[in-house]
């Protein structure tokens, strides 16, 4: 009997279509796993995705709104950016948090690894959770045109059950608090 959690694609060929300082893609010929010829494209990010769901003392959260350009919409989310890899990924946290919304944490703790795109791409998210908060002032990158909106966590949770919040690693985060104050281990 087969191993079913061995790869079951081969790659007879590899040619790179794009590159950039951020991702790059690359098309692959390959026998997909009923031995056919196809072909399978790849974006391998440069980044890791990270992600950061703060919460005050009051049970308060803190949402960075903004224009996204692929989506073509609004979007509401947790304070979010990109972390070298190689570069410890709390240092990227806190560097992405101080930068959207001014706050610098003294607790962090570490609640979600996760793909965002299991189909098409390799890219890896990282979600902390920042508690015992400092308000300073944002840093935005010159790419970003922020709105910070501050609410209570449970409006933030009852947003995502309406459908209002849509990005993935804001959805997940949200989700693994609210599991984690019903289960009491926050």
């Amino acid at each position: 009997m087969t191993n079913p959690t061995l790869n079951p694609w081969t790659i007879t060929g590899e040619h790179e279509k794009y590159d950039n300082p951020w991702i790059n893609v690359t098309e692959y010929k390959v026998l997909n796993p009923a031995g056919n010829p196809g072909i399978y494209g790849k974006v391998s990010f440069k980044n890791l995705a990270i992600g950061v769901l703060p919460l005050d003392a009051d049970g308060n959260t803190y949402l960075v709104g903004q224009y996204r350009f692929p989506l073509e919409q609004y979007s509401w989310e947790m304070p979010e950016g990109g972390g070298p890899i190689g570069i410890d990924p709390l240092d990227s946290a806190k560097r992405e948090l101080l930068e959207e919304t001014g706050l610098k944490a003294s607790e962090w703790i570490e609640i979600q690894r996760m793909h965002l795109s299991n189909s098409v791409s390799d890219e890896l998210a990282i979600i902390y959770l920042a508690r015992n908060l400092e308000q300073f002032e944002p840093e935005p990158e010159e790419t970003e045109q922020l709105v910070i909106k501050k609410l209570p966590f449970e409006d933030v949770y009852q947003m995502v059950c309406r459908g209002e919040i849509t990005d993935s690693m804001t959805v997940a985060a949200v989700l693994k608090i609210k599991l984690m104050m019903f289960e009491g281990t926050l």
